[in-house]
């Protein structure tokens, strides 16, 4: 995450279910692109599919 962070890229941390969908509500408006974990994306279930922002990228498990 250290690299990301070094980019200038805001990083939040979710390690739970519960609090990676209350950190997904919680996005700015202005969200462009979100890195999600397998896991985290596991979580978000079916909301990635249902709105057009922001973008998602899954990382490789």
């Amino acid at each position: 995450m250290a690299g990301f962070v070094l980019a200038g890229v805001t990083v939040v941390a979710a390690e739970e279910p519960d609090a990676v969908r209350e950190a997904w509500q919680a996005l700015p408006p202005g969200t462009a692109l979100v890195i999600l974990t397998p896991a985290a994306a596991d979580a978000l279930g079916q909301v990635l599919v249902e709105g057009t922002r922001p973008l998602t990228v899954v990382m490789p498990s």
